[in-house]
């Protein structure tokens, strides 16, 4: 078997010729290009404002920036996710306020939210994780009574869909990544949903140095803006990506179907299988010191198999940058067992379902089962 990593993005020929295209055509930065793939990422999300940028980083932290959030504000988050969460909270000046997360959904904890709430909070940036959505009726009934912002962490989320309509169709502002590793791509890249003509007008002063013009093209600078444009060499990929995004999500939930089926070690916990799941990731739990193996002991030992795996996430408040404001281990006890015991095994959609069947062949194998 060849080298099956645990994540590898499909990019057809007809995407490479059009970026080709784009290459002989000399207009590389943004353009025509990314007109259309804003335009068309609308039409997805039903009609909704759309602006692309280099990354889901970016949008994150221009979306707080659009909420005015700044220092001695709080921000609450799930200790579970991505480093970026939590440090564009950081880089704005605000404190992200960690909680818990759900152990099978891996989705915040509204319950442990509603009682993270101070006079100091402004906004909640909820992650709707490995593509299930967090539960948005209940994020946004507590938004609503407390009067707070929602900047929806989107990464792994695009084409999850909440009671039937798509995570960015509906609420506050909500961001998504389209890195390689995500269920469509840009190669790097990212895009943030919204609903204000007005806050769309003050996102684009911030993603392009804070220039206005007017309509004889006379320039004025504003505001401190950063440089977030997505360029039209990456907009023609995610053009191609997203034409092709509802194909490779039912590819993921068929192999993701397998796995399930196929799966017979005891005492691991598998990742909740909602309505609406994307499935950017396969990651069960696995108790490793049950197996008398350690996880690193593990990934090498798939590795010489011919398999990669990945581990997402350790728990972010454990990290040192978190710790100094005073989060230490033991705080949140769901987000740590993730952190310790969480394996994320292949899946994207040029996989076959023999090769789900090799990778549970292989953690049996390794585990003894």
């Amino acid at each position: 078997m060849e080298y099956l990593p645990f994540t590898k993005p499909d990019v057809d020929e007809e995407t490479i010729l059009g970026v080709a295209e784009v290459l002989r055509s000399g207009w590389l930065a943004t353009g025509p290009n990314v007109q259309a793939f804003e335009a068309q990422l609308s039409d997805y999300l039903e009609g909704r404002i759309v602006r692309s940028f280099t990354s889901a980083t970016g949008a994150l932290e221009v979306a707080l920036e659009i909420c005015g959030i700044g220092e001695g504000d709080e921000v609450i988050t799930p200790a579970m996710s991505f480093a970026a969460t939590p440090n564009v909270i950081m880089r704005v000046g605000a404190k992200p306020v960690f909680v818990d997360v759900d152990i099978h959904s891996r989705n915040i904890d509204l319950d442990a939210v509603e009682k993270a709430i101070t006079p100091k909070t402004r906004a909640i940036m909820p992650v709707h994780f490995a593509g299930l959505s967090a539960n948005c009726d209940g994020l946004y009934d507590i938004a609503q009574r407390h009067d707070l912002r929602v900047i929806e962490d989107a990464a792994h989320a695009i084409g999850t869909t909440w009671h039937g309509k798509k995570i960015g169709s509906f609420g506050d502002l909500v961001s998504f990544s389209f890195h390689p590793n995500k269920n469509m791509t840009t190669i790097e890249g990212g895009a943030l949903s919204l609903s204000d003509p007005l806050e769309a007008e003050k996102l684009d002063r911030l993603r392009f140095h804070g220039i206005l013009k007017d309509d004889e093209g006379n320039q004025d600078v504003v505001l401190p803006g950063g440089k977030y444009n997505l360029s039209d060499v990456a907009a023609r990929v995610g053009l191609g990506q997203l034409k092709r995004l509802e194909e490779f999500n039912e590819k993921r939930a068929r192999l993701v179907e397998h796995y399930f089926e196929c799966w017979s070690l005891e005492n691991c916990l598998l990742p909740a299988n909602g309505a609406g799941h994307s499935w950017h990731m396969f990651a069960p739990l696995i108790p490793f010191e049950d197996f008398r193996i350690s996880r690193q002991a593990f990934i090498k030992k798939m590795h010489e198999k011919g398999i990669g795996i990945g581990i997402h996430y350790p728990a972010l408040h454990l990290f040192s940058l978190y710790r100094k404001l005073g989060y230490r281990e033991g705080d949140f006890p769901n987000a740590e067992r993730i952190g310790r015991e969480t394996v994320t095994l292949p899946l994207f959609p040029k996989m076959e379902f023999g090769d789900v069947e090799s990778v549970i062949a292989a953690i049996s194998g390794i585990l003894g089962s």
